[in-house]
């Protein structure tokens, strides 16, 4: 379908086609010295020691999972209110992911008390999810997690760019994985990045993401190795040149773009005020990267029917989304989750993306008013 208002657009100028052209042009196609400038690049943007450039964000997740030795009989707590990666990347090791409930209906993130109430003698880590972007209550449950000696994972496919009291938000905790797909914040396609301020731990994801091989052939084309041993079962999760290439391109902008971000969802509230309940309220201290822009419908609203209205008016809109315990694959056990159940039955994600015109958001909030009209709900 041809939106008029798209629920996410990417632009990609002359200058990101010229870089990635020349890639291919320079015959040196996957983990060379574009990996190495944007992995540079990324670590010194998230303020932290090490980025370790993958495959994917769900890549990502699978090897901060792996790299902790994950395995049966382990718990780790998450957050049912998050893309299945968080959860699957659990499971990936054969540890047991525990569902702990959202902080409130219109804050979609752990809080410190519904983790601490899932903690058993099992938990070993908790996956904290930024949820749009927003740090939410990450502070808490990073000091939760210390009490308790816990590791603090982070799936931060939404957050690049967050940030809390000025510092980067990925510096909280021991790992933190970043998604580079095309809808994100800084999207390249396919790709994502592992951060992290631990020496060792850095070594083993760049060992796991490449079949467990001590050197690469990039290593070896630099006359830096003749050969390779083979010391852990890895597996093939590294990014190529040309997204690197892009990747850091994008990066250059990113803050600009976040900032855009973050103009048109004040606008939205201003706007919607009054007229429907908008989420993720951005909190004192913390900046962030306003990846999504959701609103949660009265009771008993038609959800499908909301939507449909705003189709016919061109703009498309989506659900972060439906919660990862109702999926057949992890309904078994789960714990209740009533916020979380709530939250996911009656919010809707509307358009935002940084070049959006005010026409744009305009012709969706007339659209949105419209819909909520006592004749349409």
């Amino acid at each position: 379908m041809d939106w008029r208002v798209p629920l996410a657009d990417l632009v990609v100028d002359d200058g990101d086609l010229d870089a990635v052209v020349d890639t291919y042009r320079s015959g040196w196609l996957s983990m060379g010295p574009r990996i190495e400038q944007f992995e540079r690049e990324f670590a010194e943007y998230t303020g932290t020691s090490h980025a370790v450039a993958v495959s994917s964000g769900t890549a990502g997740l699978h090897l901060m999972c792996l790299a902790e030795g994950f395995g049966p009989g382990d718990e780790v707590i998450v957050p049912s209110m998050t893309f299945v990666a968080s959860v699957n990347a659990i499971k990936y090791t054969r540890a047991t992911p525990v569902f702990a409930d959202i902080a409130g209906p219109l804050a979609p993130w752990l809080s410190a008390q519904t983790c601490e109430a899932a903690i058993t003698p099992r938990t070993r880590a908790i996956m904290y999810v930024s949820y749009g972007g927003h740090a939410g209550e990450l502070a808490a449950v990073a000091q939760l997690a210390q009490s308790r000696g816990l590791t603090l994972l982070q799936d931060a496919a939404h957050a690049v760019g967050t940030r809390l009291h000025g510092a980067p938000a990925a510096r909280l905790g021991r790992s933190a994985a970043f998604s580079f797909f095309s809808n994100k914040n800084l999207a390249i396609g396919e790709g994502g990045m592992i951060t992290t301020d631990d020496d060792e731990l850095a070594a083993q994801l760049r060992l796991l993401r490449s079949h467990g091989m001590t050197t690469l052939s990039w290593d070896r084309h630099r006359g830096h190795a003749t050969g390779y041993d083979v010391v852990a079962l890895g597996f093939n999760y590294r990014m190529d040149e040309p997204r690197a290439a892009l990747g850091s391109r994008r990066l250059a902008r990113l803050d600009a773009e976040n900032a855009q971000r973050a103009t048109l969802d004040a606008r939205y509230r201003e706007k919607l005020d009054g007229a429907v309940s908008c989420a993720l309220a951005p909190a004192s201290g913390s900046d962030g990267a306003h990846h999504i822009f959701t609103i949660v419908l009265d009771d008993g609203s038609d959800r499908d029917g909301f939507r449909e209205a705003l189709r016919r008016e061109g703009v498309q809109t989506s659900v972060h989304y439906p919660p990862a315990h109702r999926f057949s694959i992890h309904s078994e056990g789960a714990a209740e989750l009533p916020l979380t159940d709530a939250y996911g039955s009656a919010t809707v994600t509307l358009p935002l993306f940084p070049h959006m015109t005010l026409d744009q958001q305009d012709h969706v909030i007339d659209a949105v008013c419209s819909a909520l009209a006592p004749t349409n709900v």
